[in-house]
């Protein structure tokens, strides 16, 4: 009797006419449901959370997202997909960008309580949407999921549908500020730029030609290296002692045709660059 009345008393809390009521009861349903009895989540819980998603102000709505994975555990899969998953796919496009905003937060999570099958059908079309997203916050949210996200995908769904998202988003926003660190006036950024490389790419895809691609790796990160190079032997001397580094992430064939003439060159002057590397 005590938790029919408890369960009564928090369904009429998630439709208070007070906004932050019910904001509180969206923030609160996913730890609340987990005390509640199988029985009652497709009936009690679920209706609550149906209205908490088509309440009007956004703050309510994304409130309610935020505990769609802590739902979707607490349920059988195939409940999941049925009450949980069509929230969030039409979430993944609500007209609030903070909405967006939490979905991409919350799609990794969601995918343990799915199968792979509905992470192929539905969860990587609203995934990809979010990676393209006119929002740069709900960009970036998404990005910060990629390789979480990559890992649950098969290496064909990967590349096929969340490496070319990635590939675009390095292109436009991270490539450029490579090549302005690799020309900045202090010569240790340009450096730690080179002596780094493998560490950023490792955040972003498995290999640099993949993500940044062969093409644009040779028409402009190599030469700036390569001028950089030609006027400091700080940075002959870095490219030097990455080159197994370099020659894994370009690959050997490709490093050879653009960097191993001139590296023999410069380790014909090693003495005098480990000459003046002890008198710096």
């Amino acid at each position: 009797m005590l938790k029919a009345e408890i369960r009564s008393i928090y369904c009429q809390l998630s439709q208070d006419d007070m906004p932050m009521v019910r904001r509180s009861a969206a923030a609160n349903l996913g730890k609340f449901a987990a005390t509640i009895e199988p029985a009652y989540l497709k009936t009690d819980i679920m209706t609550m959370f149906e209205d908490l998603t088509q309440y009007d102000q956004d703050s309510v709505r994304l409130l309610a997202v935020e505990g769609c994975a802590a739902l979707g555990k607490l349920l059988d899969p195939q409940d999941c997909v049925a009450h949980i998953l069509p929230v969030i796919v039409n979430f993944s496009q609500d007209k609030s960008w903070r909405v967006r905003y939490m979905v991409a937060n919350q799609l990794y999570e969601l995918c343990e309580a799915v199968g792979p099958e509905t992470i192929r059908t539905d969860l990587v079309p609203a995934y990809v949407r979010l990676l393209r997203n006119n929002e740069a916050e709900v960009r970036i949210a998404a990005a910060g999921k990629a390789t979480k996200f990559s890992q649950i995908l098969s290496p064909e769904l990967s590349i096929e549908h969340i490496l070319p998202c990635v590939k675009d988003a390095t292109i436009e926003h991270l490539f450029p500020i490579f090549l302005s660190l690799l020309k900045d006036e202090f010569p240790d950024v340009r450096l730690n730029i080179i002596s780094k490389l493998d560490q950023v790419n490792q955040s972003i895809s498995q290999s640099v030609n993949q993500v940044i691609g062969i093409d644009l790796l040779s028409q402009s990160l190599l030469p700036a290296i390569v001028e950089l190079a030609e006027e400091h032997w700080r940075v002959r001397l870095a490219i030097i002692e990455y080159i197994p580094l370099l020659a894994s992430q370009l690959g050997v064939g490709f490093f050879d045709d653009k960097l191993g003439t001139l590296c023999m060159q410069w380790l014909q002057d090693e003495i005098g660059l480990f000459n003046q590397r002890r008198c710096s």
